[in-house]
């Protein structure tokens, strides 16, 4: 099978063979394929894990060479190795700090971080608590101010005259807020990415109540709750399966009508905290990946959410939060946070400047990095 990952449909098993020989044969090529799929999405994570060892505490940041060499941005083909983003050389403010969403760790933002680099940009991915290789007990993180805390750490060590521009996938957008709201003199922008920007007194959740229903409706009947304490004590968080990950966050990957999938996570997301080294008998292929290895990569690494953080209201003051600088990033193939729900989040809570990225679902690092980029590096250059 060489470096190629085939991904037989229902359709195809179907028509293969007779009946007894087909399901022998095709459950011995499923396999084979789990198995490189899955060899291929921890070599990735494992590269991404190694890449962190090198920061303290929870921070994974990613630091290359940066390209001198001025290229024109084209489309959203991340692998060609023809187009890349432009060399920047005269941007105030050069530290973007991204925060990933629910589920979601530092490493989701693996292509961004590439694409920031290459424009000379100094890019820095965070593991909020209890996320990506962050070791903290989900069901131990109860409030906005826990689950941020990593964020709050970074900005907190800044010299008195330093700014960064912030950037937040989905329900990490209620983390940036809470740092525009603490930190407004040290943030120079604030973008959200098909996020949660919440006004004052609103909760996190109550942006997906759309496509979840109520708060008091989800904690009572979703079946996606963990409840870290016991059966009989409230809720602590909640993970969705993956077939809900991949129809609400993944909707524009090739493998939603496949039949292939991965299994043992626990012990791959064990591996990928203790065998830091292993990355060197994985090698990694094609690592400017497909949508497939994302996908699979998610599957391996995603983790619960804690619940309290995004149940929180937020206390927004205009003399804080109403002065920083905000920006939203509208994905109008989005399954988790319908356009529908993102015009009225800036319609009511209008940010400083608004963008959108046709055909991207709620994952606009995987599916639509060149778009992204392009976006990102625009807001950054604006006086």
């Amino acid at each position: 099978m060489g470096n190629r990952f085939i991904c037989m449909t229902k359709k195809d098993v179907k028509e293969n063979g007779s009946r007894s020989k087909r399901m022998g044969r095709s459950q011995r090529k499923l396999l084979a394929e789990e198995e490189f799929l899955h060899r291929q999405a921890l070599s990735m994570a494992l590269q991404q894990h190694q890449l962190s060892q090198r920061f303290e505490g929870s921070m994974s940041r990613r630091i290359g060479s940066t390209s001198s060499r001025r290229r024109n941005l084209v489309d959203d083909s991340f692998s060609n190795g023809k187009q890349a983003p432009e060399v920047l050389e005269n941007i105030k403010t050069k530290k973007i700090i991204l925060i990933h969403g629910e589920g979601f760790g530092a490493w989701c933002w693996y292509k961004t971080i590439s694409l920031l680099e290459e424009s000379g940009l100094l890019p820095t991915a965070l593991d909020l608590t209890g996320s990506g290789i962050d070791l903290t007990d989900t069901n131990s993180v109860a409030t906005l101010a826990g689950y941020s805390k990593p964020l709050i750490d970074y900005l907190q060590d800044l010299s008195e005259d330093e700014k960064v521009i912030l950037v937040a996938h989905s329900s990490g957008g209620a983390c940036i807020s809470y740092a525009l709201e603490h930190f407004p003199q040290k943030i120079s922008k604030a973008i959200f990415v098909c996020a949660t920007m919440v006004a004052n007194g609103q909760r996190p959740f109550d942006v997906f109540a759309e496509e979840l229903g109520s708060a008091e409706l989800f904690i009572q009947e979703s079946k996606f709750l963990i409840h870290g304490n016991g059966k009989d004590k409230p809720p602590t968080g909640f993970m969705f399966e993956k077939e809900q990950m991949k129809g609400l966050y993944f909707n524009q990957s090739p493998t939603k009508d496949s039949i292939c999938s991965i299994h043992h996570e626990q012990s791959i997301n064990k591996s990928l905290r203790l065998n830091h080294q292993a990355a060197e008998l994985l090698p990694l292929r094609h690592h400017h990946s497909t949508a497939t290895t994302d996908v699979a990569l998610a599957m391996v690494s995603m983790r619960s959410t804690p619940l309290g953080p995004i149940m929180e209201k937020l206390s927004l003051s205009p003399e804080n939060y109403g002065t920083g600088r905000r920006f939203y990033i509208q994905t109008l193939d989005d399954r988790a946070l319908s356009p529908d729900v993102q015009e009225k989040l800036v319609r009511e809570n209008p940010p400083e400047g608004v963008y959108k990225i046709k055909g991207s679902d709620h994952c606009p690092f995987f599916s639509k990095p060149q778009s992204l980029h392009k976006i990102l590096v625009e807001i950054a250059q604006i006086p």
